[in-house]
């Protein structure tokens, strides 16, 4: 079935910035980089999403016989329940990829 994205479609930095908002509501903090007519939200350790405006798509594993990243997608009109799943992929990735020992002083120590 071919997903189809809503026909109002905002800008990827307002989309990004609504992702943001909503990933923040669930306590995690992310930086967004705009350009080329694209936003990326950057959320942690190989958690990346890609925003066009009408799509959300971040990484989510590797299919080893195709040799290909696999991606999840979700329409950019629902920043809060796309907020939801990258959460649920920021806890997977957490888990794989915790905060060095050195980020770890910093943190506690401000």
């Amino acid at each position: 079935m071919l997903l189809k994205p809503s026909m109002i479609a905002l800008s990827p930095a307002q989309s990004a910035h609504a992702l943001r908002h909503a990933l923040a509501d669930q306590g995690i903090t992310s930086d967004i980089h705009v350009g080329y007519g694209l936003a990326l939200v950057s959320v942690w350790v190989s958690l990346v999403v890609w925003c066009d405006g009408n799509w959300f798509w971040w990484r989510v594993g590797w299919n080893d016989q195709r040799k290909r990243v696999l991606y999840a997608r979700h329409p950019a009109d629902e920043p809060v329940r796309a907020g939801r799943r990258v959460a649920f992929r920021y806890e997977e990735v957490c888990r794989h990829h915790p905060h060095s020992e050195l980020i770890v002083d910093v943190v506690s120590s401000t």
